[in-house]
């Protein structure tokens, strides 16, 4: 085990090299950048424009750019943001818990909801409730998650909901008390959490069906049958376990997408996450902090996978990390 995730650690090194080259070429292949936006501005002199061009190294070639900007990444340096002339690490800190509270809460409601619905509906397939949860979820798939969020913000605003309609806390909030604190911020997070969540709960339960049909209909379940088990036992223990692999997987590009995966509803909803950050980023072409943003990704990505990869050979046996 150790040593395949050692193996898999020195894999991830080329991997990223990749993905953090393939982007920083993408880029400088935009038209425009930061430097020529600065240019239109009359207040700022020939000189001026020079010597932020030189403080941030954009006077050099690409690849010299790319080789400086690597060489502080492994001095875990991201950078300076052009925007905010401030460390990238700082700004990526500021805003990256604010997107995991996120993520995790809405992928904590897509899971918990999803397996008991995924299960029941494998168990009742081809029934009426099969088919109405599966008219749910494909109209679940169909609405975009930033249309989904208007909605809500809309039926909270025209029914006068007592929800807050976008930010993570109410104004005065810092005065609070602790506790009164934390129901405020989850207050806040209701809504994007919803949106968010119930877009996983489709494809979650449309995928578990698919996989739990597949297993129940194989000829050790029949056995497990024949032999008398409760059903309960024949479909909890042996049929769900191995129609596990897949969800393991998506599992694992769930962890991946934390960090990125919010992006408009955030911006919806007002949430101060990472996805406006990027969002203004790549629209001010902020190079360095565009890059700490994916290389954040990268890491959470290919860990994501690891951690799936490690999942699947504990839940099945036949899986082997050679």
């Amino acid at each position: 085990m150790w040593r395949f995730i050692g193996r898999r650690l020195i894999q991830m090194i080329p991997m990223l090299l990749g993905i953090s080259l393939l982007s920083f070429l993408i880029m400088y292949a935009a038209p425009g950048s930061f430097v020529s936006s600065l240019k239109l501005r009359p207040d700022l002199s020939p000189e001026t424009i020079a010597r932020i061009e030189a403080q941030f190294g954009l006077d050099q070639p690409v690849l010299v750019q790319y080789l400086r900007w690597l060489w502080n990444l492994l001095r875990l340096d991201l950078g300076q943001s052009f925007t905010y002339q401030v460390p990238v690490t700082y700004l990526i800190g500021s805003r990256a818990l604010n997107t995991l509270l996120l993520a995790v809460s809405s992928a904590a409601i897509s899971w918990l909801l999803a397996f008991p619905l995924g299960v029941y509906a494998a168990v009742r397939a081809h029934t009426g409730y099969d088919r109405t949860l599966t008219f749910v979820s494909l109209l679940g798939l169909s609405i975009p998650n930033f249309f989904l969020a208007m909605l809500l913000l809309f039926a909270v605003v025209r029914w006068r909901l007592p929800l807050p309609v976008g930010g993570m806390t109410s104004p005065g909030a810092a005065s609070w008390g602790f506790w009164e604190q934390v129901v405020d911020v989850l207050r806040h997070l209701l809504i994007p959490a919803v949106v968010l969540g119930t877009a996983g709960v489709a494809s979650l339960t449309r995928y578990l069906r698919s996989g739990l049909l597949d297993v129940l209909r194989q000829e050790y379940i029949t056995t497990a049958r024949a032999k008398g088990l409760p059903e309960r036992a024949v479909i909890w223990r042996h049929g769900l376990r191995n129609a596990l692999n897949v969800m393991i997987t998506l599992f694992g590009f769930e962890l991946g997408g934390l960090l990125s995966g919010a992006a408009l509803t955030e911006i919806i909803t007002s949430w101060p996450g990472l996805g406006r950050l990027i969002l203004e980023a790549v629209q001010s072409q902020d190079y360095y902090l565009v890059m700490g943003s994916v290389t954040i990704g990268g890491v959470m990505l290919v860990t994501g996978n690891l951690v799936a990869d490690i999942l699947l050979a504990w839940a099945d046996p036949r899986v082997r990390l050679a």
